[in-house]
């Protein structure tokens, strides 16, 4: 039996099919007999709104209608952006009404386009929707035709329809009638020719950059559709909910749930009854924020209830396909222990100094001191991470790793200092993933290095007889192999201490996943041999910031400039969902303290990056509070390939840095700089690493040495400027092309006789 909200939706979509259906008969009806010249095609499509009857009445209807998914997105109905639906349903409200009041419009076969190709939209779309709810899959059970139109039609139709669009509101703010629909409103007419004059002017790069996004979706979709089934899960796997699945957004609201009962036990049921996870989560991971900042006791007690839930509530598969708890795993030994291989490589030991590479130079010494500097003086870091590297150049002996072994979970990953450690003669501990294509680069870089590598092994490296036999014989996989893998570390070169880093990354729910097994793994070797650990947080999160971050971030917002006026334009037009203030209101402590935070939640990330991050967050908290020392400063956005392959994000990073004071880094940038903090860390005994450092809160560790590249002290939050970022990206690539456009546009307005 469907569900109350469900049988709401199929109505819905079936009387938005009939009123479709409706519209778009009468406008074919107009075709009737098949014209027999070009002339004779414009003619009917001009007639398409006044003509037949009762089809304007009808295509206000329904297409007004459309207002109501913004609603549906809003109350979680459907599992939609409502930033996107808003936008997408708003902008066919703006050319309906331009229709509606421009008789010149109504007239012009441009209205005609547009309304066939809107009817000739969302008769499928909506028939795909009704279907998706009533076989309950939209990607495998609809019918294989309404897939294919609702996933194809749109490389005709799409140009089509924004033809008409364009063409009507060329002719609305020609039309002296539009102009004056308003006589009684002050400049009414001024407002709405500017308004859609600049509305055409959005269409030249949103237009592509919609089609190319419509292309990637249609990609997702055929390849979800026709992927091969998975494998019984194995390993490390989400808990099961009371439906007998595992929802990711049910693991993640109690997740946070139980962490937040440990103080407040009514907002943790608020947050296990939020229906919008996906797109409501940023508000709870706020209140988590506010309510660490409460007291000290109050930090640590969230930490680890939250830790200790995740432990007990996932689940790992065996490989007989038995279930456990994931923490009752971690305890076992019903497994095949490793055998150690180990390459000390025999590179030659060069002078051991910082070098970070930037913008195609390598900068080192008083030219890396003056960058720093210029990076403090602009905002992109904080003056102790600025601080920090300074005290590595000017500490070379620092440098020196070889006397430090170094465990990284996540060795080959994008942002893991793998090369930099061993150019620097450190001895790795490496674990990744067991296929030899990974460890032939690991262990290939690594015997042309100072330094040394150790690595898992299926079997005794001496009883390989070749490098190949090694390759295929070394690794382990973080999901299956867990217990076994901490099992072996914690017996690794025992008279050593370790700093253990957590640099693997996986998409979607799987990072959740990955950073539970390095978390495991974490706790162990801290409990057991007092490791020290070490994490790069991310820019977008919740994070404490000092005074003066976030007074500059208001200083940046209240600024009177040109381009405050042009953001200002953005936040009208978005109804205040872009550019929204960075600053906030600092969270008063019990003891009349004052905690400085900046949001970096982007909600186009989700709740599992968000939570994964969270995860790193409260073991840094709970290993310091040990008397750890734990390295976790946060990093900056970096184009590493697995954000820059997402076109959207890659177009973002390319817009960013128009508000000051982003700056987006090359991964090596990156990674050369995050291994002077966490080098600073380990040498610096007055490093906020340091356990015996006193802090008034403990989450006071993640607001230094912040290399945030301008997140905390921007005007706006990371999550608001998505948008503007990526229309000044497209503003930017079409400018090149814009008088040639330009020219072509009044080429084709010239031939239809406008001037």
């Amino acid at each position: 039996m469907p569900s109350v909200t469900n049988m709401y939706l199929m109505l819905y979509n079936f009387l938005c099919i009939l009123g479709w259906g409706y519209v778009l008969n009468l406008t074919l009806s107009l075709m009737l007999p098949l014209p027999s010249t070009v002339d004779d095609v414009l003619s009917a499509l001009s007639s398409s709104y006044n003509s037949p009857p009762l089809a304007k009445e009808t295509l206000i209807v329904v297409q007004s209608a459309a207002l109501l998914e913004i609603i549906h997105a809003m109350v979680g109905f459907v599992r939609s952006p409502v930033v996107v639906t808003a936008m997408q349903v708003m902008s066919r409200i703006v050319a309906l009404f331009a229709l509606v009041y421009s008789p010149l419009a109504q007239a012009h076969y441009g209205s005609g386009l547009m309304i066939l190709g809107w009817s000739l939209v969302e008769v499928p779309r909506y028939s795909f929707y009704l279907s998706a709810l009533i076989t309950g899959d939209a990607t495998k059970k609809t019918p294989y035709l309404l897939f294919y139109l609702r996933y194809t039609l749109f490389y005709v139709l799409y140009p089509l329809g924004i033809s008409g669009e364009l063409f009507t509101f060329y002719n609305a703010i020609s039309d002296p009638a539009f102009l004056a629909s308003f006589p009684s409103i002050p400049f009414s007419g001024e407002v709405l020719y500017w308004f859609y004059y600049i509305t055409m002017l959005v269409y030249v790069p949103g237009g592509p950059f919609m089609y190319m996004n419509m292309v990637g979706n249609r990609k997702s979709a055929f390849r979800k559709r026709f992927a091969k089934p998975k494998p019984p899960p194995r390993g490390l796997v989400f808990p099961t909910d009371k439906k007998g699945g595992k929802s990711t957004s049910e693991a993640g609201k109690m997740a946070l749930a139980a962490a937040i009962a440990a103080v407040d036990k009514e907002y943790a049921e608020k947050v296990r009854k939020e229906r919008n996870w996906r797109f409501g989560y940023t508000k709870h991971f706020l209140k988590l924020v506010e309510l660490q900042s409460s007291t000290p006791s109050a930090a640590l007690a969230i930490a680890t209830a939250g830790l200790k839930h995740m432990h007990k509530s996932f689940e790992f598969v065996s490989s007989d396909g038995s279930t456990k708890s994931f923490e009752d795993a971690m305890k076992s030994s019903d497994f095949e222990p490793f055998k150690t291989g180990f390459i000390k490589g025999q590179g030659e030991k060069t002078e051991r100094k910082i070098k970070v590479p930037y913008k195609g130079g390598v900068l080192e010494g008083q030219a890396l001191k003056d960058q720093v500097k210029k990076w403090v003086s602009y905002g992109t870091i904080e003056e102790s991470a600025g601080d920090a590297i300074i005290m590595c150049v000017d500490n070379p002996k620092w440098m020196d790793l070889s006397d430090r072994y170094f465990v990284m979970l996540g060795a080959g990953s994008a942002m893991g200092p793998f090369k930099v450690l061993l150019a620097l003669g450190a001895n790795i501990v490496a674990i990744d993933l067991d296929r030899s294509g990974i460890w032939k680069n690991l262990i290939t870089y690594a015997e042309k290095s100072p330094g040394t590598i150790t690595f898992p092994m299926k079997k005794e490296q001496k009883a390989c007889k070749t490098d190949e036999e090694i390759y295929e014989n070394s690794g382990s996989n973080l999901f299956t192999q867990t217990p076994a893998i901490s099992q072996w570390l914690s017996k690794l070169y025992p008279d050593e201490d370790f700093v253990v880093g957590s640099y693997a990354y996986l998409d979607g729910a799987l990072h959740v996943q990955v950073s539970l097994a390095m978390d495991a793994i974490c706790a162990d070797l801290t409990k057991s041999r007092k490791a020290t650990l070490a994490y790069l947080m991310t820019p977008t999160d919740a994070h404490p910031c000092t005074k003066d971050a976030s007074e500059a971030a208001l200083k940046e917002y209240n600024r009177m400039t040109f381009g405050r006026a042009f953001e200002a334009f953005w936040q009208i037009v978005s109804r205040g969902s872009f550019l929204k203030k960075n600053a906030r209101k600092p969270h008063k402590a019990s003891n009349g303290a004052e905690l400085y935070w900046f949001n970096g939640l982007a909600v186009a990330q989700g709740p599992n990056y968000a939570l994964a991050k969270r995860l790193q967050a409260w073991r840094a908290v709970v290993a310091r509070s040990s008397g750890c020392t734990v390295s976790s400063n946060v990093a900056p956005a970096t184009s590493t390939v697995s954000v820059v392959h997402n076109r959207s994000f890659a177009l973002a990073y390319e817009g960013m840095p128009y508000f000051k004071p982003y700056e987006i880094f090359e991964p090596d940038t990156s990674k050369a700089v995050m291994l002077a903090l966490l080098t600073n860390d380990l040498r610096n005994k007055k490093s906020v690493a340091n356990p015996s450092v006193t802090l008034e809160n403990p989450n006071e560790l993640f607001a230094y040495n912040q290399f945030h590249g301008g997140s905390a002290r921007c005007a706006y939050t990371v999550s608001s400027i998505g948008e503007v970022s990526v229309l000044i990206a497209l503003g930017r690539s079409a400018a090149p092309v814009l008088p040639v456009l330009a020219a072509m546009v009044a080429g084709g307005l010239k031939y239809a006789g406008y001037f």
